[in-house]
């Protein structure tokens, strides 16, 4: 606070605590939640068509397992999550609907590149450009979406757009499943300007290229009026919002870490559980149980698409449920729950011999799997002042994809690689890796409780002296 007043005093502006108006028209905030998981829809088919196409690539690049694995998770995450931190801080202060445009341009962009790369070094290339594209959404998403829904709301409409994820990576695994089926019945295409070009090649073009044009979708969202922000004057009558320091921003996270490290790798864990498990399903499918690409495709697909959608959504929903009765940790509480529900479904179905009865519990699996991912960023919204939250924001989104995504399909892979030293064992690999994750995950939200509450009060302490 002193240091935003000393602000105000230097350059002769004053500080005006912004005018609280009714949230927008409802129809219209679930318009805007609709365009943002459409979005987000597209992110995760560029993002997961790779995982679809391992024995293709991997046979015409020349590259292993354990390559594969780092194009899978590291080299998108890393950029994705660094990037992730310093679009989060701009997402606090700038267009929102710019930068998520911006992104969605650019990592179409280098999807579409994908298909030209002629070798590891080249695909890693690409895989980052998409990475770095891709962390300009989900800070700027959560932030929108927080400002145009009353808290009571947040977690639905947050789990909503979090339905983009499962949606998403089920249209990559059907299409791509279609695609690649129809794809193959030649093993040449001779497409104009880039000449002959192999079935996975012709997979990143169709998947990338629409995502150019449709980023001007996000020119049909208005931005919403910040809440609980400051305004500074200045000239001419002209009104910013005042940033907060980044010194306070680090205070303030300080003060709550015990609540962060619970809630961050708890739910870090539980993404390195679904990531690295649905990595290397398809191909699981394919190994184990002598399906084709586009078969196991096709099957996981539905199976992520529906069950993981239901999942998100119902996670949401029930997270409101507990709110309205009173449940104040009812986000944290949430994932707590479906992390104890998933082990009997999550560690019996890469282990049962029929196909069937593996999809069988893949779905249960599958839904309890994904229903934490629209709670968590809800929850971080609910203990973050407002000109903090894309900040917070991009360090969860940090911690869950640097852990998640980019740790999760590489760990299952030097498993199978290194410790079994055969292919065939990737089922025994999904076993061990994502059972121990939801162990962990467990035990750090059941820990985690006592802290979020505190933050929740701590919020509002923070909130009084900054009114």
């Amino acid at each position: 606070m002193s240091t935003l007043k000393a602000e105000s005093r230097d350059s002769s502006t004053s500080f005006q605590p912004l005018e609280e108006e009714q949230y927008p028209a409802r129809g219209y905030a679930w318009y805007v939640v609709g365009i943002l998981t459409f979005v987000y829809v597209f992110s995760f088919i560029d993002r997961q068509i790779l995982n679809l196409l391992v024995r293709p690539i991997r046979r015409d690049l020349g590259i292993s397992e354990t390559e594969m694995g780092w194009l899978m998770g590291p080299s998108f995450a890393f950029f994705y999550t660094a990037f992730g931190l310093l679009l989060g801080r701009l997402a606090d202060n700038r267009s929102r609907r710019t930068i998520i445009a911006a992104g969605f341009v650019l990592w179409s962009i280098f999807t579409t590149a994908c298909g030209l790369a002629q070798s590891f070094g080249q695909m890693l290339f690409m895989r980052i450009g998409v990475g770095v594209g891709e962390a300009a959404l989900s800070p700027a998403a959560y932030s929108l979406i927080t400002d145009y829904f009353p808290p009571k709301r947040r977690a639905t409409a947050l789990s909503v757009y979090s339905m983009g994820i499962y949606i998403g990576s089920g249209l990559a695994f059907i299409i791509g499943g279609y695609v690649a089926g129809f794809a193959t019945k030649q093993q040449m295409w001779d497409l104009p300007i880039v000449g002959a070009t192999r079935p996975w090649q012709v997979v990143f073009f169709i998947v990338g290229t629409p995502g150019v044009l449709l980023a001007l979708l996000m020119y049909t969202v208005r931005e919403p009026i910040r809440r609980g922000v400051r305004l500074i004057k200045e000239a001419e009558g002209k009104s910013a919002i005042a940033k907060v320091p980044f010194s306070e921003v680090v205070q303030y996270l300080s003060a709550n870490r015990r609540t962060f490290l619970c809630h961050n790798i708890g739910f870090a864990l539980l993404s390195f559980s679904s990531y690295g498990s649905s990595a290397w399903i398809p191909t699981f499918f394919v190994r184990n149980h002598g399906w084709t690409e586009a078969q196991a495709g096709k099957t996981y697909g539905l199976v992520i698409g529906i069950f993981g959608t239901l999942g998100v959504a119902a996670g949401g929903y029930f997270a409101d449920w507990l709110a309205e009765r009173g449940y104040r940790d009812s986000t944290m509480r949430t994932g707590l729950i479906v992390s104890a529900a998933w082990f009997p479904f999550g560690m019996l179905y890469p282990i049962i011999s029929d196909p069937y009865w593996a999809v069988a519990l893949l779905a249960p699996s599958a839904f309890l799997s994904c229903a934490p991912f629209g709670v968590a960023p809800a929850a971080i919204q609910q203990i973050m002042p407002n000109a903090m939250r894309g900040q917070a924001s991009a360090i969860y989104l940090f911690v869950i994809n640097l852990i998640g995504l980019g740790v999760g399909p590489l760990a299952v892979a030097m498993t199978t690689q290194h410790i079994f030293r055969n292919d065939q064992a990737v089922n025994y690999s999904l076993v061990i890796m994502t059972t121990l994750a939801h162990v962990l995950a467990t035990i750090l939200l059941w820990v985690g409780l006592k802290p979020f509450l505190a933050s929740l009060d701590r919020l509002k302490t923070w909130t009084l002296s900054h009114s």
